[in-house]
C-alpha cells in the first residue's frame, strides 16, 4: 500500500489503496509554538484505473478520515458510510443560513498565484460575513466546519494531504466538500 504525503510517496503507487498523511498540518503554527496544528490521516481506495487526461488523484476515493489535535485532545473521524464524530460523539455542520451570521475560515497557500487568487476573495468575504478567520491548518478548518464551529472554509492551491481526511469528515457531517486537484 502506498503512503502519499508532503514528503513524497512511499510504497507501491499502483496499489488499490493508499494512506494520505500529513504528520503536522499547520507546520508554521507548530514551529512558532502556536497551539493550532494537527495530524491528518486518510485512507483512500482506488475506484478505477487512472486516465492519461486527468489528475491521478481522481481515481481514488477517501474511505476513512482521522484528524487529531494534540493541543485540545480532539479526535475527529469518519468512514465513508458512517457519521462524522468528535471524540466518539456524532457531529453536524452548522444550520446558519444567513451569510451575515457566518464565520468563514480562509487559507493562503505560499505561492504567489494562490495569494493573487485568495486576496480578492478575502476582501469580498470580510464585508459579507460575521467574521473571517485565518487559522493556518486546513485539516482543522475543515473539521471545524464539520463540527459547526465555522460555516465554511476556502483556500486555493491546497494539497491533498491537507484536505483528504477533513474533507470526508465534513461530508459525513452533512457538509459540501469541493476540491480540484493541484497539478
Amino acid at each position: 500500500i502506498a503512503i502519499l504525503g508532503e514528503e513524497g510517496t512511499l510504497g507501491d503507487k499502483n496499489s488499490g489503496a493508499r494512506w494520505v498523511v500529513d504528520p503536522i498540518d499547520g507546520t508554521v503554527n507548530f514551529t512558532y509554538g502556536i497551539p493550532h496544528a494537527c495530524i491528518s490521516i486518510a485512507l483512500q481506495e482506488r475506484t478505477r484505473a487512472s486516465r492519461p487526461d486527468e489528475h491521478p488523484d481522481a481515481a481514488f476515493a477517501t474511505v476513512l478520515g482521522v484528524v487529531y489535535d494534540p493541543f485540545t485532545n480532539e479526535l475527529f473521524s469518519a468512514t465513508h458510510n458512517g457519521p462524522a464524530r468528535l471524540n466518539g460523539k456524532t457531529i453536524h455542520v452548522s444550520t446558519r443560513s444567513k451569510m451575515a451570521e457566518t464565520i468563514v475560515s480562509i487559507g493562503f497557500a505560499k505561492s504567489k498565484a494562490s495569494l493573487e487568487l485568495m486576496l480578492p476573495q478575502f476582501v469580498d468575504l470580510v464585508h459579507k460575513v460575521r467574521k473571517v478567520r485565518i487559522m493556518g491548518a486546513a485539516a482543522l478548518a475543515l473539521v471545524y466546519v464539520a463540527a459547526g464551529r465555522f460555516d465554511a472554509y476556502v483556500e486555493g492551491g491546497i494539497r491533498l494531504w491537507d484536505i483528504a481526511a477533513g474533507g470526508l469528515i465534513l461530508e459525513r457531517a452533512g457538509g459540501d466538500f469541493f476540491h480540484e486537484p493541484v497539478l
